[in-house]
């Protein structure tokens, strides 16, 4: 298996208390701490959204691919992705070049996550407007495909339906798929998220590197089935697409820590503004999830998705920007159990 760790930006409430001037040496002292252990993290993650979350605030919240560029600049070896970006808040062509650009500055070392998007709140006040999901979807798919054409020919034009690139230049190309492997079909490695089983799944199907949808065992079990009769409709080696999921640890040596662990949330969440009955469901949500546990237990719930073909786990720690020691437990006991041999 292999893992990747995302890095706290704002948007879920996760740099809460400490002040603007100290975030980015937060961010940069995590990411600088994983590009170190790059036998446990092959990446580091963040998320492409403007509003916070569970409730829109006025608590900080970094835009992902500002980051990608700067977190490229203090890190050597971790690779970078953003889970994921919406396809919609910026044009693709645009987006295109500026992936390429980041790809170059930081080495080869980018992983483009993409989706429809989702969170309302945040496109109406930004003036995207909020489309349909049928339209959000079929702009997905033509972004992709102009990412695609950048990518691998330096130019791509389209004249879509939501999209109109005529002769739109990428020069010069990404380093992965140039002078780096990079993925044979991107380029830049493609990260289709969303779990929508009629369109997405089958944009993955027909485009993605990696897939990333619902994490929990059955809900894993169930998408893969979809993925899988897509890239049979199409063509397509199902094993040739790398499937992952996000997963929100909460990890302790023992029962009482974990509940400790939990009941640290709910009082950061109150901190935050949220009311005690908001916090209270966030946290009762949150102990039902595959990764919240002792190392043993998170080890077996692991174990039994990588059976089911889960290889690559992102994880988010709500705490990092304030206590790593969950992470090291995770680094100590969880990882050693199921890293990908030989590498």
């Amino acid at each position: 298996m292999r893992f990747g760790l995302f890095i706290p930006q704002g948007w879920r409430m996760d740099l809460v208390g400490i002040e603007p001037d100290m975030h980015w040496g937060v961010m940069a002292g995590l990411a600088r701490r994983t590009d170190e252990l790059t036998r446990e993290w092959e990446s580091i993650w963040v998320y492409d959204h403007f509003h916070t979350v569970p409730e829109p605030s006025g608590e900080a919240t970094h835009e992902a691919w500002t980051l990608m560029a700067a977190l490229g600049a203090v890190t050597n070896k971790v690779r970078l992705g953003q889970m994921c970006t919406c396809m919609s808040y910026r044009n693709p062509a645009y987006l295109a070049k500026v992936a390429a650009t980041v790809d170059i500055v930081t080495e080869g070392r980018i992983e483009m996550g993409i989706g429809a998007g989702w969170y309302e709140h945040e496109w109406r006040a930004y003036g995207y407007g909020f489309p349909r999901a049928g339209e959000r979807l079929a702009m997905l798919e033509e972004g992709v495909q102009i990412f695609r054409d950048m990518w691998t020919k330096g130019s791509a034009t389209l004249d879509g339906k939501h999209y109109q690139v005529d002769g739109a230049i990428c020069a010069p190309r990404p380093l992965q798929g140039t002078t780096f492997p990079g993925s044979p079909l991107n380029g830049i490695p493609m990260w289709i998220a969303g779990g929508g089983e009629k369109k997405t799944l089958r944009i993955a199907a027909q485009y993605a590197d990696y897939t990333n949808f619902d994490g929990s065992p059955e809900g894993f079990a169930h998408k893969s089935e979809v993925l899988k009769g897509h890239c049979e409709d199409l063509g397509r080696d199902f094993g040739s697409i790398v499937r992952s999921a996000n997963y929100n640890v909460v990890i302790g040596e023992n029962e009482k820590e974990v509940k400790d662990r939990l009941a640290w949330h709910k009082d950061h969440f109150i901190r935050a503004g949220l009311s005690e009955a908001r916090a209270e469901e966030h946290v009762a949500n949150l102990a039902t999830q595959p990764a919240v546990g002792t190392p043993d237990q998170i080890v077996e719930t692991l174990r039994g998705l990588e059976a089911q073909g889960m290889t690559y786990a992102i994880t988010y720690f709500q705490e990092a920007a304030y206590d790593t020691s969950g992470i090291d437990l995770f680094e100590n006991y969880v990882i050693p159990e199921l890293i990908t041999k030989g590498e």
